[in-house]
């Protein structure tokens, strides 16, 4: 990797961006020097082309602010590779960086956004979401930076928590929600294929049962049902699972990868991992607070203010 590292290739870029640029302009120039020759008649040279017996390719120039245009282009070409960094390490004139500019704006954001973020930061999250501005912005916040894994209206998708139906992995509070929004999840279901061996199938048919599904087989059932010790550490012996762990509820028949009797056999066998972000670093806690009002809201009517 050191070869890639060397100054050599600052050097090389920098030479192939000017030889380009200024062959361009030799090439046009050379091109632009010959004359077309005209007959006595007045009519221009033609290729030597025919098509379809009358179709003939005339031999004619380009027109003038054609070739102009381009002499122009390679013009701005080097004064652009003189202002901007366009060559190799070459910093240019101007010393602009595509991140400095990111910066810049970022500071003016926070310059005219800081402050309202904070006042909504030193409130009561149930309070944030009852507020009419505050709650617009948690759901700009949530379209740009959500949507793409829970969906634009929060119903969320196969492997992705629906943030609608009060339905929490680790708890519906609004602290938790923030907890979750700040330091992220890491939610892992241990594969139990080797440890149940044939018994996957009896203790899918199980869970089935703990929410009355009409697919569970109650023979199948009945000997599952002792086999559920292995699962009943995180889900409970009962099945109603466990917000400390992350522990899904198993009665409720809401299912995170679906109900069906193969999918939750694929889940008993191969486990399951599950990844939320942390935002905290990304996002700053001022827009993670009014963002978890607004997710707590989705779910709960917020307090008239």
């Amino acid at each position: 990797m050191a070869d890639f590292t060397s100054e050599f290739w600052n050097y090389y870029v920098a030479l192939i961006s000017l030889v380009s640029m200024a062959g361009c302009g030799v090439f046009l120039w050379l091109q632009s020097r010959k004359r077309v020759a005209v007959s006595a008649g007045g009519t221009t040279e033609t290729s030597g082309h025919v098509w379809d017996e009358n179709l003939t390719e005339l031999n004619s120039p380009m027109p003038r602010w054609w070739i102009w245009m381009f002499y122009i282009t390679v013009i701005f070409s080097l004064v652009y590779a003189f202002l901007y960094p366009t060559l190799g390490s070459y910093a240019g004139y101007l010393g602009w960086k595509s991140t400095g500019a990111y910066q810049e704006e970022l500071q003016k954001a926070e310059a005219e956004y800081g402050p309202l973020f904070a006042k909504y930061q030193q409130q009561d999250l149930k309070v944030v979401a009852a507020d009419p501005q505050a709650h617009a912005m948690g759901e700009r916040l949530f379209l740009t930076y959500c949507a793409q894994c829970h969906g634009s209206d929060a119903r969320g998708g196969k492997g992705y928590p629906n943030l609608t139906d009060r339905d929490w992995l680790y708890g519906g509070d609004p602290e938790v929600i923030k907890t979750t929004l700040m330091a992220g999840r890491n939610g892992i279901m241990p594969p139990q294929g080797e440890a149940l061996g044939p018994d996957v199938v009896n203790v899918a048919h199980y869970v089935l049962s703990l929410s009355a599904s009409a697919a569970a087989d109650p023979i199948k059932v009945a000997l599952g049902k002792p086999k559920f010790a292995v699962c009943a550490a995180c889900h409970g012996p009962d099945g109603t699972g466990n917000p400390a762990l992350g522990a899904p509820n198993l009665t409720d028949k809401i299912w995170l990868y679906g109900g069906s009797l193969e999918t939750i056999m694929e889940t008993i066998s191969k486990g399951r991992n599950n990844v939320m972000p942390a935002h905290k670093d990304f996002l700053g806690e001022g827009k993670v607070h009014v963002l978890a009002a607004y997710v707590w809201s989705l779910s709960n009517s917020a307090p008239q203010k």
